[in-house]
């Protein structure tokens, strides 16, 4: 039996460690929750940070892990800077690891290609390119050499993977270094590295990201500049952040989960005009 093709898209922000919060959610999109089955025609990709701050990471990790063996056509996981404490050297202190066999299954992931840096998604709006925390234009311009779609974006992204990765785990000030315009889509920093990066440069394609918030959503505020909170719409209620820029929009998805779930938040749904291109 051949199944339908795939018409919508729901991105996936950071879920932490939240295996309540990421049920609801799948649930809401129509997933059931008894057979643990994906509806026909839906596409969901997650932005990464599956795992620490809530409760049950290993049961975060075991539901996608169901998804991925079988429904692998309707699940598009990537990789977030939480995950890569698990792939390679870590480079920051976490209180809490995952069980052995989640973090071998995270393992498992990267080296089948389950678990990928990039996807493209095909909209009637336009392309997006969706990674973790967001392709930089120093990235895009002297790693990636300015590809002119998400299609070429992602599969060079994709493909740094075994072969450059340090340029994949590049970091930024998330970990205490300078704000760079070329920090790495596992780390780039919303505010002060990612959308200000491309005040110069026409951005080729939309992006959805996940990893951090241009607003501080406990108190309301703006962490970036004036300029950035100008070009920027906010949905308090999804919890996305939508910048204009010259050529294209950033949408930032991050819920922000601590260690309790945030109580309303929501992933964002496109509808699709073709196949994810990884």
């Amino acid at each position: 039996m051949t199944s339908p093709p795939l018409s919508r898209v729901a991105v996936i922000g950071d879920v932490g460690g939240h295996t309540g919060a990421l049920r609801r959610e799948l649930r809401r999109l129509g997933a059931d929750p008894v057979e643990g089955t994906l509806p026909p025609g839906l596409l969901v990709v997650q932005v990464g940070d599956l795992v620490h701050r809530g409760p049950d990471s290993d049961g975060v990790v075991a539901l996608v892990d169901r998804y991925l063996r079988t429904q692998p056509d309707q699940w598009v996981q990537l990789v977030g800077n939480h995950e890569a404490q698990y792939l390679r050297e870590p480079v920051f202190d976490w209180p809490d690891e995952v069980a052995d066999a989640t973090a071998e299954t995270i393992r498992r992931w990267w080296g089948d290609g389950l678990m990928r840096v990039g996807v493209a998604l095909p909209t009637p709006d336009g392309d997006f390119l969706v990674t973790h925390a967001g392709l930089t234009a120093g990235m895009w311009r002297a790693v990636l050499d300015t590809p002119i779609d998400a299609r070429r974006a992602a599969r060079r992204l994709n493909g740094l993977v075994g072969r450059r990765d340090a340029a994949v785990f590049r970091a930024g000030a998330m970990l205490g270094r300078r704000a760079s315009g070329s920090a790495g889509p596992l780390w780039a920093e919303a505010a002060s590295e990612l959308v200000p990066s491309w005040f110069q440069t026409r951005i080729p394609f939309h992006q959805v990201h996940g990893h951090s918030t241009l607003v501080d959503w406990a108190t309301g505020r703006f962490r970036g500049s004036a300029q950035i909170e100008d070009l920027t719409t906010v949905d308090p209620v999804a919890r996305h952040e939508t910048t204009r820029l010259d050529g294209g929009v950033i949408i930032g998805i991050d819920p922000d989960h601590g260690v309790e779930p945030t109580a309303r938040w929501r992933s964002l749904e496109i509808p699709l005009a073709g196949p994810a291109t990884t």
